[in-house]
């Protein structure tokens, strides 16, 4: 079956919004969490979460067109240099998912999820998720093409139970029941496969 650029832009507009945004595969949601220069607190979903190095320990996330619709996690990062990436877990899925609407109010409220401030960091963290960061906001990189926008922060905090990392050093994310989506609305599970060995050149088995 192929599927042509332009069929998929004659599709209706919710077929060719679920199709484009699950190719990119399933992803780890997360909940940004920031605080307005009034104090008022906000949580959004994320699902494009990256890692962009580890020496400096950076993530980057984006952000679509801020001319669209009020984009409140960007003007508090704007404001504050400050935010938290959290991560969803199954027993607050169906809250975290919520604070996606445009609401007047904080999701935290709206939603019944917990701010919770840690060791001075400015922004809320999300008390029910069991893996969170802190991050300092570092650049915001446009990119003109579509004009949605690449926001950079570096790790200064990891907040997570010692016992679901392993000795390698992974997170293991089956363990701390982590929700995976494709897609805007479609939500999966994580499950542990195998480990693997780094690939160098003179191991390569003969498949």
């Amino acid at each position: 079956m192929k599927i042509s650029n332009k069929a998929i832009q004659d599709f209706p507009y919710a077929k060719r919004l679920n199709l484009v945004n699950s190719l990119s595969g399933i992803k780890q949601v997360c909940l940004i969490g920031t605080i307005s220069k009034d104090g008022q607190t906000n949580v959004s979903p994320f699902n494009s979460i990256v890692h962009l190095g580890s020496s400096p320990a950076l993530l980057g996330f984006i952000l679509r067109p801020r001319k669209e619709v009020r984009r409140d996690t960007y003007e508090n990062i704007m404001a504050t240099g400050s935010f938290t990436i959290n991560h969803v877990h199954e027993n607050s899925l169906v809250n975290a998912h919520y604070t996606s609407a445009k609401l007047e109010r904080s999701e935290f409220e709206a939603c019944n999820l917990t701010p919770e401030f840690l060791e001075g960091c400015q922004s809320p963290f999300v008390g029910e998720s069991i893996v969170k960061m802190e991050m300092k906001f570092v650049e915001a990189i446009p990119i003109a093409h579509n004009n949605t926008t690449l926001v950079i922060g570096e790790l200064v905090n990891v907040y997570l139970p010692p016992e679901i990392i392993s000795s390698k050093g992974y997170v293991n994310f089956d363990q701390s029941k982590n929700v995976l989506v494709s897609g805007l609305n479609r939500y999966y599970t994580a499950s542990y496969v195998m480990d693997l060995p780094f690939a160098r050149p003179n191991e390569v088995p003969n498949f």
